[in-house]
């Protein structure tokens, strides 16, 4: 049987009724539209890149899709101007109360399309509460999506807006990236997330561009690989959770 999945938003609620007797998980992207990533990215590449995940996740699944989640968990962006974040608490407390809205409709598994790293500390907490309500919540650890790619990055090390993202911008949406305003800046870490003060190494680690890592070593041929394996494995993380 193919793939169907079906983006909520687009239906009325008499055909929302039919889609969750349909599908067995709701798949909930995550990716922040005002969150900087150096100077040559802009505020929304989560969101861009989560959106565009998403569209190729939903090509190969059965699920019911929900629009993108435009805020969150960022707390190591809040020095660079246009970055926003929500509170620990509320993040969580977001996620929890999707979920149990949906779930009143008889759809009980839920995965979120996770596109940062720092929302993994909302995740768990939602993941772990959910589950004592009898809701499963899955999400995207992007450490193990990207999984062996990792081994074709020539920077010495990064995380942010780095060569492994930019590549992938490269692939999903060239026309967003500037790489002529694309710098190395990659200092040792003096604490979490980012700061622009080099004297204050308990803020974070120092980036004056907001960037961490080396975007000039990136390539659309390692875009794709990157691309390619992340949208493979989150797709057998979605089949899983709906054979669970």
């Amino acid at each position: 049987m193919a793939a169907r999945s079906i983006y909520l938003e687009n239906l009325t609620w008499v055909e929302a009724q039919e889609a969750f007797k349909q599908c067995e998980v709701v798949l909930i992207p995550l990716g922040a539209r005002c969150k900087e990533h150096g100077p040559h990215l802009p505020l929304n590449n989560d969101w861009i890149m989560a959106e565009y995940l998403t569209g190729r996740v939903a090509e190969q699944v059965t699920a019911i899709i929900l629009p993108t989640l435009q805020y969150g968990y960022y707390p190591s962006f809040t020095e660079y101007p246009g970055s926003v974040t929500l509170g620990l608490d509320t993040s969580r407390q977001m996620i929890e109360d999707i979920c149990i809205s949906l779930s009143r409709y008889g759809v009980n598994k839920y995965y979120v399309l996770n596109t940062g790293i720092s929302t993994n500390q909302a995740l768990e907490p939602a993941k772990e509460e959910l589950h004592n309500q009898g809701i499963t919540l899955w999400y995207t650890d992007l450490h193990e999506a990207e999984g062996n790619t990792q081994s074709l990055l020539e920077q010495e090390g990064g995380t942010h807006a780095d060569e492994s993202e930019t590549s992938m911008m490269i692939y999903i949406k060239p026309g967003i990236v500037n790489m002529s305003k694309a710098v190395k800046d990659y200092h040792p870490r003096g604490g979490r997330g980012l700061t622009r003060d080099p004297k204050n190494q308990a803020a974070g680690v120092y980036s004056a561009s907001g960037v961490y890592g080396d975007p000039t070593l990136a390539s659309v041929e390692k875009g794709e690989a990157i691309v390619e394996a992340m949208i493979q494995y989150i797709v057998d993380d979605v089949k899983k959770l709906v054979l669970l």
